[in-house]
């Protein structure tokens, strides 16, 4: 095993990003394999009871994990805080328990990154825009497969670009330099 493969998320119950991406092992390059964006829209038929439509919302985010982290051998996320409306708070609710299934039942190891750690990474400043996080990633990876229009990175792109700086920040925390040095074990001993 000389790359291994692992995703990061970027939750909202609106816009759910997830950046497969491959690492390897030898050098530490990260490569991006897939940008996922689950898309989730408020109901508009005034009959749906919006406990009803917040639970679809969150199937319809919950059923696009196993796909995407397949084979992954952890998934970093950034865990929503702060929220100052109801209607927020109640995203973030929605967000961390998304994240719990990734480990909880899909089994996949989840690291937490912070979002000060996140941008320092990236863009090198804890207050970058979404415009500079956006071109930041679009930038380091070009051939990822952003959405575009007239071959410039839309605004679309904000939870996939943050997801890939959350995966970038996230190769280089404490927890994961852990994991990384169980995995060159094991993949010493296998070859």
């Amino acid at each position: 095993m000389t790359s291994i493969k692992f995703a990061a998320a970027d939750g909202s119950k609106k816009n759910f990003g997830i950046a497969v991406m491959e690492l390897d092992l030898d050098t530490l390059e990260i490569s991006v394999v897939d940008l996922i964006l689950t898309k989730t829209e408020k109901s508009k038929n005034k009959q749906v009871r919006a406990s009803s439509d917040n639970l679809e919302r969150s199937q319809t985010i919950a059923a696009s994990l196993p796909d995407a982290l397949e084979d992954c051998a952890c998934c970093f996320v950034e865990v929503p805080s702060g929220g100052q409306s109801y209607d927020a708070v109640l995203g973030f609710g929605i967000v961390i328990g998304i994240y719990a299934c990734i480990e909880g039942i899909l089994g996949v190891p989840t690291l937490e990154v912070s979002p000060s750690e996140t941008k320092l990474a990236a863009v090198g400043t804890k207050t970058a825009s979404k415009q500079e996080m956006i071109e930041w990633a679009a930038e380091k990876f070009p051939d990822a497969p952003w959405r575009e229009y007239r071959g410039k990175p839309t605004l679309d792109n904000e939870h996939l670009a943050d997801a890939v700086a959350i995966g970038h920040a996230g190769i280089k925390t404490p927890a994961f330099k852990a994991m990384l040095a169980m995995l060159r074990a094991s993949s010493a001993k296998a070859a």
